[in-house]
């Protein structure tokens, strides 16, 4: 697909409201692609292949949820093993330079993803992480809540911690956690397919420079993020969009070294006209065009767009023409901020993401769901594995159920991370990386402890789940603490 600086896409601009949190400039795809030619079929014939391990707790994909399932089955005394197609850990995350952590506190300052979550902050060098001091979650002071809007960590008028951190730091800690705990770890492998045997998941067969092999598990866990392994072993799922939402783009995120982001917030606080004005010389010279956020350090900075929209996470040629176009306007960014942007005469290109920015695929159709209709409740589920802050202070916290990680029909297998039961209203938020990790820790001590007893992941005790979850660190309440609030 050949890219061309003169076609402008259209663009929509989402608005802030108590249903959403970023605004940004979305651009639609550049150009329709003509359907693809038929060519054909080719019969694969049938093979034996290799039983390269066995294992209890299989979980595909190292991303957050990936990660976080597998570090906490571990920890529940489950036999483990990790697959994942990348050289490192993290997903999005680190690989995806996604590393702005969203709202991890709600809007009082409580920080409620805690477990996994804060083992790794807790962990992590002081000087890979970047956020407001504890003492000023949930801050509503004025002065304070201007300051860290520029860098990322105050909505609506209250400071969160939201930090930003260093990935190469965040793919070592990762890395670390597993293989502390025992779990057989194997990058580079890609889960192709999974085994089903009598409606249940039983491994599952995956590429590598070895060729095809097959893992034999006792429970496995989908962390692919895009649902691969529960939509080819045949359960539900749902995959509509909001096309002008910024939580369905996707895009490849940079980094530029070189720069000075003290000066350039100082811009941008200080001198709106002209920064009003520099954005729009920056959409009429460049089509997409994005503004940069704060990251770890004061001389790098990170840009997590242009969010393109109109592609499919599911379709190879438009994950290439998302890739084609982010680069090249990473090139020209670099060129129109060097010209014109206060803190970027110096700037350079300092990495890519070798991973894709991908916000939506699949949604399992679980046996529960977290549903936009339930976010004014406050209440929580019976099976509640988690909460998550509410996308605005409108709303309290909300019940993250453990339903919601359970298949309708299929057994064998759990889903954690992006693709989780529910609507497309709080896929926006469920699909961040902090409910990754929540959701991920979740599926992990539900597979050991369904792998332990011998049962179906959806016949595991709840009352158990819970009461393990809560010895790992992670937040939960129940309906009598709430009532009691």
């Amino acid at each position: 697909m050949t890219v061309r600086s003169t076609v402008h896409p259209t663009v929509h601009t989402t608005v802030r409201s108590d249903e959403r949190i970023l605004q940004s400039d979305i651009f639609g795809r550049e150009q329709q692609r003509a359907p693809r030619a038929d060519h054909g079929w080719h019969e694969e014939a049938a093979r034996r292949i290799p039983v390269y391990h066995r294992t209890g707790v299989l979980v595909v994909g190292g991303g957050p949820s990936g990660t976080a399932a597998a570090a906490a089955a571990a920890q529940a005394g489950a036999d483990v093993t990790l697959l994942e197609r990348y050289n490192h850990l993290g997903g999005l995350s680190t690989g995806g330079l996604v590393i702005w952590i969203d709202r991890m506190s709600d809007w009082q300052g409580q920080l409620v993803i805690r477990g996994f979550a804060e083992e790794l902050f807790d962990r992590l060098p002081a000087d890979a992480v970047a956020g407001p001091p504890r003492a000023d979650w949930g801050s509503r002071d004025a002065a304070k809540a201007a300051h860290w809007a520029q860098r990322t960590a105050a909505y609506h008028g209250v400071v969160t911690w939201s930090p930003t951190i260093d990935p190469e730091r965040l793919k070592l800690l990762s890395q670390d956690l597993v293989l502390e705990r025992g779990v057989k770890l194997v990058y580079h492998g890609w889960g192709t397919e999974p085994i089903v045997e009598g409606g249940a998941v039983k491994g599952v067969i995956f590429e590598s420079k070895e060729g095809r092999m097959a893992i034999r598990a006792e429970v496995v866990v989908d962390a692919t993020g895009d649902g691969d392994l529960f939509a080819r072993a045949g359960a539900a799922f749902d995959n509509d969009i909001e096309a002008a939402d910024v939580h369905h783009c996707m895009n490849t995120a940079w980094l530029f070294g070189g720069v000075d982001m003290r000066r350039w917030i100082a811009f941008r606080a200080g001198e709106p006209e002209r920064y009003a004005q520099f954005m729009e010389q920056g959409r009429a010279a460049c089509g997409l065009f994005e503004r940069p956020f704060v990251s770890w350090r004061d001389d790098i900075a990170l840009f997590m767009g242009p969010r393109q929209t109109g592609y499919s996470a599911l379709d190879v040629d438009d994950l290439t023409a998302v890739e084609v176009r982010s680069h090249h306007a990473m090139r020209q960014h670099l060129e129109h901020y060097r010209a014109h942007a206060p803190g970027f005469e110096q700037a350079f290109m300092m990495l890519s993401a070798p991973q894709i920015g991908v916000r939506h695929a699949r949604r399992l159709k679980g046996v529960d769901a977290v549903l936009r209709s339930r976010w004014p409740e406050g209440t929580p589920r019976p099976d509640e594995i988690g909460v998550t802050p509410a996308v605005s202070p409108a709303f309290p916290n909300i019940s993250i159920p453990y339903g919601a990680l359970l298949p309708q029909a299929l057994d064998g297998l759990l889903a954690c991370g992006r693709h989780i039961s529910c609507d497309k209203n709080s896929h926006g938020f469920m699909r961040e990386i902090p409910q990754c990790w929540i959701t991920g820790q979740a599926a992990g001590v539900a597979a050991a402890l369904a792998a332990g007893a011998g049962v179906a992941p959806r016949a595991v005790d709840v009352a158990r789940l819970q009461r393990t979850l809560q010895q790992q660190g992670v937040y939960l309440r129940s309906a009598e603490t709430v009532a009691a609030a």
